[in-house]
């Protein structure tokens, strides 16, 4: 019992107090701080953990992986585009056309150093981790995807709030199908990168998006 309690009280630092925290106006270097902090402690748990969560190198299901993202990639990419043409057509494709080696350059630092240490936290962590303390998978998709959505609250804007939490969701069944830090990171950095590349970055903080129109 006593376990559970020091797990919930974790659970509530990095899931809840931390991003929370991120959205309050004090020294982006403390902040900073607080997530090389908490990002190298997880990393350390993950490494010591007997279970090993970390397994980049299995057989993956690849072909069913791919025809799922595929079909959920045409949907959304058909959804965003359609947003883009209705609220900002001066943004669509606008980083791309204009400027196809900072859009190169945006996509691999966001990939690498954003989608992975991310889904470290939100997936691997998370599951391995917590998943003990919730009563059915279904419910722990649906809190992964609260605390998912949670950790963008600093954006304070609500349509990140309501994209991540669909993301939160997807990613969070993905990996529940498969266990796997790099499938997941591959799908997280497909959706993130093409709302990028459709025109959605600026209220994602992606740089590049001063240059396009309103």
């Amino acid at each position: 019992m006593r376990n559970k309690y020091l797990l919930g009280a974790e659970f509530l630092i990095f899931f809840a107090i931390l991003p929370v925290s991120f959205a309050w106006d004090y020294s982006i270097w403390i902040k900073a701080g607080l997530a090389v902090v908490g990002l190298t402690y997880i990393i350390v748990r993950l490494v010591k953990d007997p279970d090993k969560p970390l397994k980049w190198f299995k057989n993956y299901p690849w072909k069913a992986f791919w025809k799922r993202i595929g079909l959920q990639f045409l949907i959304i990419g058909l959804v965003t585009t359609l947003f883009v043409l209705w609220k900002a057509p001066g943004s669509l494709f606008c980083v791309p056309k204009s400027d196809p080696e900072l859009f190169v350059k945006i996509l691999g630092v966001y990939t690498f150093l954003s989608v992975w240490p991310q889904e470290l936290i939100y997936r691997t962590y998370f599951f391995s981790r917590f998943e003990s303390l919730f009563p059915s998978k279904k419910v722990l998709i649906f809190v992964n995807a609260v605390v998912f959505s949670l950790a963008h609250i600093f954006f304070r804007n609500t349509l990140v709030t309501v994209l991540t939490f669909i993301g939160g969701l997807l990613f969070a069944y993905t990996y529940i199908k498969t266990r796997s830090t790099l499938l997941v990171s591959i799908e997280h950095a497909v959706y993130g990168n093409w709302l990028f590349t459709v025109g959605m970055g600026d209220m994602l903080a992606f740089p590049g998006m001063d240059a396009c129109a309103a």
